[in-house]
């Protein structure tokens, strides 16, 4: 699962008529279910009702984000699984969400985000953005899949969200020192 498969241009283009439906379901298949433009949730409900990405969730909350990432935006969340936080280091998450490193936490987290409603095409022809932290993200497309940093592939991209945009990542990116 290290990289995506045919075409990441084809995984767009099928997931951007997917939507952000995020009542209780994960988008992962579900097309067309409601209308076209069903109010989607914001980005926050959306990690929450996925459910792959409560630590990204618990962290948000930690850090004291939630009223950030459920503002107006538009925001783009490179977003990484429970997986991608549990491979980083035995204590690494645990640490982080202690109360006296909540300054590294929000370090991390908005490190993740971008301000603007960026779409896996935008994306694709970007070498860099410049996250929300205020350090670059090196972006490069490589056999059909985008990699942030050399290290975390997009697995899912363009869930769409009332402020913004989700892309799934499966690592944790830190930034710089």
């Amino acid at each position: 699962m290290r990289t995506i498969a045919p075409s990441f241009l084809a995984c767009v283009l099928a997931l951007a008529g997917c939507g952000g439906g995020a009542s209780s379901e994960t988008s992962t298949s579900s097309s067309g279910s409601s209308g076209s433009e069903s109010a989607p949730a914001t980005i926050v409900a959306t990690a929450q009702a996925a459910g792959s990405f409560q630590t990204l969730v618990a962290a948000v909350q930690a850090a004291d984000l939630v009223d950030t990432l459920n503002g107006p935006g538009p925001f783009t969340v490179f977003a990484p699984t429970d997986e991608a936080f549990a491979a980083l280091p035995a204590g690494t998450v645990e640490n982080l969400l202690l109360p006296e490193n909540r300054e590294q936490l929000r370090a991390v987290l908005t490190y993740h985000v971008v301000s603007g409603d960026v779409r896996a095409a935008q994306v694709t022809s970007m070498s860099s953005a410049t996250s929300v932290q205020g350090a670059p993200i090196s972006i490069a497309v490589e056999g059909g899949a985008v990699r942030l940093n050399g290290s975390a592939t997009v697995t899912q991209a363009d869930i769409v969200c009332s402020n913004g945009v989700i892309h799934v990542i499966d690592h944790v990116i830190l930034p710089p020192s």
